[in-house]
């Protein structure tokens, strides 16, 4: 049964004996020791678990906790009919342990709402494999078994078991478990896929290139479980301060019960003074409210596919005034493409038809730019023979197209084959097409930058968020991309060294954190000298999981910026909690020691406190 459903049975078992005690207590005439007995019976009920707790912790050494304060505070109200000239507190002692225990049902509720978040990616764990085996056949397998180039089949429906490389079939993948969006991917032969993700249409073969510990699932699962040994310095404080507190709080109970009646012959008062501030003190509404917030934000965060690895971290991730980029492969996609088409003495189609021919043998990211450009706008029949293709090492390619020698290469190449060419001051990199005889032309390929760059920039800007970029490309092209994205400080014709100095220097001058987003490989770095390090898409690179405190899953730069708002709105909320807590405390402490509440009013500073700090911690959910 779950912990809820018989919490619940426990609080209304108690409550219908509670009425029933009062009914007798109230018709009969009982003498104490009969009254303590019934009204006994409905107390059990509602705290036995609390009761052994108290004494399990007591035979641990941890003997100052909540479990404590209420079994004492409780156990006085109960004796304290047995004095002379006393009325027990028979039901005032119920009460408590049975809002008590509403309290408890109320922390489950919460608690089992905010890891349904987490759980969420925990059900991410593929359970079986489909292994191809040597004769062709398919052997049912766990995903723990498969070895590095194993063949595997995912059919529809499935989650794909391990990182691999699609080798036979294309299909949409199901992607919003681990990147939060519900847009399904389209993968083909040769595209790379993430375990976890579910295959939505036709039957897919995969080559394994991950086993399953290194697999995304594996390493977000490890994430996710490991999440909360990080806590956040306020979590840290509230630890310390119960341990140092709770001793406290007893003390001055127990001073406040046998002090003053040495002066004042009204003992019970004190006595009752005494229980009041006991129930009062109990530190749960903070002990319970402010993890559990952060657990919640760190749960919201996980629904919008950012990975955060700790509640620390959330909370410096409120207190950012200054995000440092990087830019290839972060602001920019980190892949060349043809972004304009200058010919000379042929058409576009002419001048891009032989510069794909001649790059057609070459996997550099130029030459594959070149290709993917021909076969999206090319119409052009293919009849043309290359032969004699030649790599010129910081030059370019040349190669034999249809007996004519053709040059594909930067103005070097044009120079030291004495070939006239048109300068280009374009930003970009420039491809040059021509012959011995005839100049046909250029291309320019650049990295571009992603579609949502300028608004994750302008978003940050709004927030009063400084913006810096670090980039080890030339100046010419730093300042263009800042240009474009109007990004004020960059830093261009940095070496990996350079960038921590940066970083180094602008958290010396800062009062805030300073965040460095980059794509999570050759910034490890800079990633771990930064206060906070996020990778961009990095769930596949083990550099990334290890150096990175935050992950974006689906690469998507405006996930920051949602991270960013979840984090403050959880520490707002975290202080609403702290601050609501200690000052209705604070507030019935010094009406308890001057007589002017009742127990049960003590009872609502504790418990009543403790479920509003609870409820309004539950909206970290809904972030």
């Amino acid at each position: 049964m779950k912990e809820s459903k018989k919490k619940i049975i426990q609080i209304i078992i108690a409550s219908i004996l509670l009425i029933i005690s009062i009914i007798i207590d109230n018709i009969f005439d009982l003498p104490i020791t009969i009254r303590t007995i019934i009204y006994l019976v409905p107390y059990l009920v509602s705290g036995y678990d609390i009761i052994i707790e108290a004494f399990e912790n007591i035979i641990h050494g941890e003997i100052f906790d909540e479990c404590f304060l209420m079994v004492i505070a409780t156990v006085g109200a109960m004796c304290i009919g047995f004095l002379p000239n006393a009325e027990p507190e028979f039901l005032e002692a119920v009460f408590v342990m049975l809002f008590f225990q509403v309290g408890e049902f109320f922390e489950i509720i919460a608690e089992d709402n905010s890891e349904k978040s987490i759980n969420t990616l925990l059900e991410l764990k593929p359970n079986s494999a489909n292994l191809i085996m040597d004769n062709g056949k398919v052997k049912k397998t766990t995903p723990e078994t498969l070895r590095l180039f194993d063949i595997i089949e995912v059919r529809k429906g499935e989650k794909i078991p391990v990182d691999g490389i699609i080798i036979e079939g294309n299909t949409e993948l199901n992607t919003s478990f681990l990147t939060g969006e519900s847009i399904p991917r389209v993968v083909k032969v040769g595209d790379n896929v993430m375990s976890g993700c579910i295959n939505l249409g036709d039957v897919i073969r995969i080559k394994v290139m991950k086993t399953y510990e290194d697999s995304a699932t594996s390493k977000i699962i490890e994430m996710i479980e490991t999440s909360n040994d990080s806590k956040s310095s306020k979590e840290r404080f509230i630890t310390r301060f119960a341990k140092i507190y709770t001793p406290l709080v007893v003390l001055c109970a127990l001073l406040l019960a046998l002090v003053p009646p040495i002066f004042d012959s009204n003992y019970v008062s004190w006595i009752n003074r005494s229980i009041s501030f006991l129930i009062v003190s109990c530190p749960c509404a903070l002990v319970i409210s402010v993890p559990l917030s952060y657990f919640g934000g760190v749960g919201a965060a996980s629904k919008k596919g950012v990975l955060i690895k700790g509640a620390n971290y959330l909370e410096d991730l409120s207190r950012v005034n200054t995000v440092v980029f990087d830019k290839t492969g972060t602001l920019t996609k980190g892949s060349f493409e043809v972004v304009a088409i200058h010919p000379n003495i042929i058409n576009e189609k002419e001048i891009l038809h032989l510069a794909m021919h001649v790059e057609s043998y070459s996997t550099h990211p130029i030459a594959v730019s070149l290709k993917e450009a021909y076969d999206k706008y090319s119409t052009i029949k293919d009849k043309c023979k290359v032969k004699d293709v030649e790599e010129l090492s910081g030059l370019g390619i040349k190669a034999l197209v249809n007996d004519e020698v053709i040059y594909v290469g930067n103005d070097k190449l044009m120079e030291s084959n004495n070939i006239k060419y048109e300068k280009c001051n374009k930003v970009g990199t420039i491809v040059h097409v021509a012959s011995l005889n005839n100049y046909y032309g250029h291309i320019i390929v650049s990295d571009v930058l992603k579609s949502e760059a300028l608004d994750t920039i302008n978003s940050l800007n709004e927030r009063n968020i400084s913006i810096v970029m670090l980039t080890g490309d030339k100046e010419v092209v730093a300042k263009e991309v800042a240009k474009n994205l109007k990004i004020t400080k960059y830093y261009a014709n940095l070496m990996p060294k350079d960038k921590v100095k940066m970083v180094t220097k602008l958290q010396k001058n800062n009062n805030g954190k300073v965040v460095f987003v980059g794509d999570g490989v050759n910034d490890a770095p800079v990633l771990s000298r930064s206060d906070l390090g996020i990778s961009m898409g990095g769930i596949g690179s083990d550099i990334a999981v290890e150096t990175s405190n935050i992950v974006v899953m689906n690469d998507n730069l405006t996930k920051i910026v949602d991270a960013i708002d979840i984090s403050k709105k959880t520490e707002k909320i975290v202080i609403e909690n702290i601050s609501f807590a200690i000052i209705v405390k604070l507030l019935t402490l010094v009406l308890s020691f001057l007589g002017l509440v009742p127990i049960s009013f003590a009872v609502f500073a504790d418990v009543g406190v403790t479920v509003i700090a609870i409820l309004n911690a539950l909206r970290t959910l809904r972030l």
